[in-house]
């Protein structure tokens, strides 16, 4: 059986620190003409999250 090689690539530790302030907001609108609900998906900065549910 072969060693696992040690030359594993380190994360960008910038990057990954930064990914960590964005989240995945999901909300249900509703649609004026069925009256069924859908979902909208966006990535939003996590400061800011209060601000895009208001809309």
């Amino acid at each position: 059986m072969a060693k696992a090689a040690k030359t594993a690539q380190k994360k960008d530790l910038k990057a990954s620190a930064d990914a960590k302030n964005w989240t995945k907001v999901i909300r249900a609108v509703r649609s004026p003409k069925s009256g069924a609900y859908t979902f909208k998906e966006n990535i939003v900065h996590k400061d800011k999250v209060a601000d895009y549910l208001k809309k």
